[in-house]
C-alpha cells in the first residue's frame, strides 16, 4: 500500500512562540479532522521563551526542518535486490533478465561494493579472451557447477580456482601432453586415455561432458593426484561456452568512481550529475552508508514535491530554505501580504489579529473540535507572547477573548503565567549577541531596499540597556547581509523600545520615519512595542521619503 505523504506545517525562520505553538496546534487540528498526515516542524532554533512554554506543558519539540526542497527520499526508490560479489555472471544475467533491470548493486554487509550492468556482462563475454580467467578471478567451484549444471564426482566443491587455464582436451593423448599444464581445467569426453593423460600432467580439474560415466580407476587416480572431476550433461561446445560465465561478478563489477546518492540529497543538487551521466539507475544509500535501493532517471518524472503549510508568515525572505521547490497548500497568517508566490491556488487565511494562534483557536471552534489542555496552553502562550500580554497595539478583542478561553482550558492564570513566561524569555545573560539578534529576526523589502528587523522583549530595563552596545557592535559586523538592519530592545513593562540601526541611510530613514533626530546608531521610541503594526509600516514610509 502506498504510504501517505506527510504534510509539514512550519513557521518562519528564527521562530518565536507563536510560530512554534501555532504549527503544533494546527497539526493537531488537521490530524484530528483526519484530512491526512500532518507534522509540525520548525525552521530555526527555539528561543528561551518557547522552551519554557514547551516544557511547562510537556510538549515535544516539533523538530528541525531546515530545507523543504525535494530530496531523493521523496522519490520512488526501486527496491532492486542486491547481489553478492561471489555470484556468477550467469546468475547475475538471469536475475537482471527476470527483474527487467539493466544494473545491479553488489553489496557486502549492507555496504555498496560495486555495480554490475548488462553492458559489463556483455563485455566480459565478448571482449575477454583470457583462458586463465577462472584463476584470475578466483572462481569458486560451486559457481562452475551451478553454471554448467555439473556434479562434483571427485574433490571439494567449496574450493577456489587459483591457477591454470581452460582448455578442451580434443586432441590425442600424445598431443595433449604438450599443452596441459599443472592446475589446468580440461574439458573432455568419455575417453579413458585423455582423462588419464590429464591426471598424469597434474591437471587441476577434469570436466567430463555428456554425463559420461567415469571409471573407478580414473576416480582413484584423481583422488591420489589431487585432481577434481566434474560431470556435466552438456556437450563440449556448450560447456566451454558456459565455463567463463561462472566467474564472479566481483571481478568485472565497476568499483572505481561509483556515483551513488544519499536519501537526504536534494534533487536540485544532483540534477547536474543526472544530466551528465546517462546511467538508467543509480544506487541510493541511507545516512549510515547502507544500500537501500536504486534511483531511476524515469522516477524523476513522477517526482512529488514536499507539501507545506505556512503559519505566521507569508514573506519569501522569512520562509524556510527551499520553499520554491516545495508545494505550498495553505497559509495561515496575521501579517501584511508579502512577496510569496504559489504555482497553484492555495487556502490562504489572513486575519487582522494580534496572533496566528487566535486564528487557529477560531478554526478549532469552527470545526467543532475540542481543544486539549496542552494545546490550549500553547495557544494561550502564543497570544500572550505576540500581544505582550495584551499591551501591543496589534492586540484585538478577539485575541483577548481567545486567550481567556484557552487559559481556562489549560488551567492557568494569565497574569501569573505570563510573567513567568516573559522572565524565562528575557533571561539573556548566557546568550551571545548573535543568538539574541537572530532569536526573533525577519527580513522585509520595500522600494527596492531589503531590511532586517530583530526584536527582543524583556521585563528588565537594566539588562536591555547593557545589551544595546553589544548588539550594535554585532550588527556592524553583519551589516552586509541586508541594506539596512534594525533591532528593537522592547521593555514590556514601560511599553517602549530602544532601536539600534546600521547601514547606509539607516539614520536618514529612522529620522524620516519617526520625525526626530536619532543618535549615531540608536533612538528611544516610547510606545513602540509592535514590529508588525507600528515599526515596519513607519520604516516603509521612511524609506519612501529618503529614496
Amino acid at each position: 500500500m502506498h504510504k501517505e505523504r506527510t504534510v509539514y506545517i512550519i513557521g518562519h525562520k528564527n521562530p518565536d512562540t507563536d510560530s512554534i505553538c501555532s504549527a503544533i496546534a494546527y497539526a493537531e487540528l488537521k490530524n484530528r479532522l483526519k484530512e491526512g498526515n500532518f507534522a509540525a516542524k520548525r525552521a530555526g532554533e527555539i528561543n528561551n521563551e518557547t522552551k519554557f512554554v514547551l516544557e511547562y506543558f510537556d510538549v515535544t519539540d516539533p523538530g528541525f526542518l531546515g530545507h523543504v526542497g525535494t530530496q531523493v527520499r521523496d522519490i520512488t526508490i526501486k527496491s532492486t535486490p542486491s547481489i553478492s560479489r561471489e555470484l556468477s555472471l550467469k546468475k547475475a544475467w538471469n536475475t537482471m533478465r527476470d527483474l527487467g533491470d539493466a544494473t545491479m548493486p553488489v553489496v557486502q554487509d549492507g555496504k555498496l561494493e560495486g555495480i554490475i550492468s548488462v553492458k559489463d556482462i556483455a563485455t566480459a563475454n565478448m571482449d575477454v579472451y583470457e583462458t586463465h580467467i577462472l584463476a584470475m578471478s578466483h572462481t569458486k567451484y560451486t559457481n562452475i557447477l551451478d553454471t554448467i549444471d555439473g556434479k562434483m564426482i571427485i574433490g571439494d566443491e567449496g574450493e577456489i580456482v587459483t591457477k591454470g587455464k581452460i582448455l578442451i582436451g580434443a586432441a590425442n593423448p600424445d598431443l595433449l601432453e604438450s599443452y596441459i599444464e599443472e592446475g589446468d581445467i580440461v574439458i573432455t569426453g568419455n575417453r579413458f586415455e585423455s582423462q588419464l593423460c590429464c591426471i598424469e600432467m597434474k591437471a587441476g580439474c577434469i570436466v567430463v561432458c555428456m554425463g559420461a560415466p567415469v571409471s573407478k580407476t580414473i576416480q582413484k587416480l584423481a583422488v591420489e593426484n589431487n585432481c577434481k572431476i566434474i560431470s556435466t550433461p552438456h556437450d563440449t561446445y556448450m560447456t566451454a561456452r558456459l565455463m567463463s560465465q561462472s566467474t564472479p561478478v566481483g571481478y568485472f563489477m565497476r568499483k572505481e568512481g561509483l556515483i551513488a546518492f544519499h536519501k537526504d540529497d536534494f534533487i536540485s543538487d544532483i540534477k547536474s550529475v543526472l544530466s551528465k551521466i546517462r546511467h538508467r539507475d543509480f544506487p541510493v544509500l541511507d545516512q549510515d552508508g547502507n544500500y537501500c535501493g536504486m534511483l531511476s532517471r524515469r522516477s524523476l518524472l513522477d517526482m512529488e514535491k514536499k507539501k507545506i503549510i505556512l503559519v505566521d508568515h507569508n514573506e519569501k525572505t522569512q520562509a524556510v530554505d527551499g520553499i520554491d521547490e516545495a508545494e505550498i497548500i495553505e497559509i495561515i497568517d496575521h501579517h501584511r501580504l508579502g512577496s510569496l508566490e504559489t504555482a497553484m491556488p492555495v487556502y490562504f487565511r489572513n486575519q487582522p489579529v494580534g496572533c496566528t494562534a487566535t486564528i487557529i483557536y477560531g478554526m478549532y471552534r469552527e470545526n467543532g473540535v475540542e481543544i486539549e489542555p496542552k494545546v490550549a496552553g500553547l495557544l494561550c502562550s502564543a497570544i500572550l507572547s505576540d500581544t505582550l500580554m495584551f499591551r501591543s497595539p496589534t492586540c484585538t478583542q478577539k485575541d483577548r477573548e481567545a486567550a481567556e478561553a484557552v487559559a481556562k482550558i489549560a488551567g492557568i492564570e494569565i497574569q501569573e503565567y505570563a510573567e513567568k513566561m516573559f522572565r524565562a524569555g528575557s533571561s539573556l545573560g548566557d546568550k551571545a549577541p548573535q543568538e539574541i539578534f537572530y532569536q526573533d529576526f525577519k527580513k522585509f523589502s520595500g522600494s527596492g531596499l531589503t531590511f532586517g528587523v530583530g526584536q527582543i522583549s524583556s521585563l528588565d530595563q537594566e539588562e536591555l540597556s547593557q545589551l544595546r552596545a553589544k548588539i550594535a557592535l554585532y550588527m556592524e559586523s553583519i551589516k552586509g547581509s541586508c541594506d539596512v538592519l534594525f533591532f528593537l530592545l522592547t521593555n514590556i513593562l514601560t511599553e517602549s523600545s530602544e532601536l539600534v540601526f546600521v547601514g547606509d541611510k539607516a539614520k536618514d530613514i529612522v529620522d524620516a520615519a519617526f520625525c526626530g533626530t536619532a543618535e549615531e546608531n540608536w533612538i528611544y521610541l516610547p510606545g513602540m512595542v509592535s514590529r508588525k503594526k507600528q515599526f515596519v509600516p513607519k520604516i516603509l514610509n521612511g524609506i519612501q521619503q529618503v529614496l
